[in-house]
């Protein structure tokens, strides 16, 4: 026996079974921006860049250069989970800004430390401020990368999404 839908109302209906009914769309806390997930992603990305180098002499830069050409296995997975952060917020970063908005970041740091400097609050010869200020603003750069897209979703309303081949 074939059931023929009918229309009532502008609701598709079937005999024995009710109306599909869109649900309302469900916001979860990763698709909103605040103060604090931009900061937790702002100090997640300077725990990563400070990991990695940093002018203490304490980073995996140092580790790995003081035994140098031989790598003891923890130091190897500590590399590989390093790597593995780096590519994430790389990629995410590229993804959202794109070559234009990474250039245009990192310009707009560069015309702030040139500021700095120009007013006397930051002085070149002082290695180890002028390294730790380009390491916040590589920071700043990677978390609003990982941030952008989101902001993007609430102002324009599209989601960004991977192209898939289909074979």
């Amino acid at each position: 026996m074939l059931i023929q839908p009918r229309e009532a109302s502008g609701v598709a209906y079937t005999a024995g079974r009710r109306p599909a009914r869109a649900l309302p769309p469900v916001t979860l806390p990763m698709d909103q921006i605040t103060l604090n997930g931009f900061l937790t992603r702002l100090g997640a990305s300077l725990a990563l860049v400070a990991a990695t180098f940093n002018p203490t002499g304490h980073s995996f830069i140092h580790w790995i250069a003081g035994t140098f050409p031989a790598v003891n296995p923890i130091q190897a997975i500590a590399g590989l989970l390093l790597l593995g952060a780096w590519v994430f917020f790389v990629h995410a970063t590229w993804r959202s800004l794109g070559s234009f908005g990474v250039l245009l970041g990192t310009a707009l740091c560069a015309a702030i430390v040139w500021w700095l400097v120009s007013i006397g609050w930051l002085r070149l010869s002082n290695h180890s401020v002028l390294s730790w200020v380009l390491l916040f603003m590589l920071s700043l750069i990677l978390a609003i990368g990982v941030s952008f897209s989101i902001v993007q979703r609430r102002v324009t309303g599209q989601v960004a999404v991977d192209e898939i081949e289909r074979r």
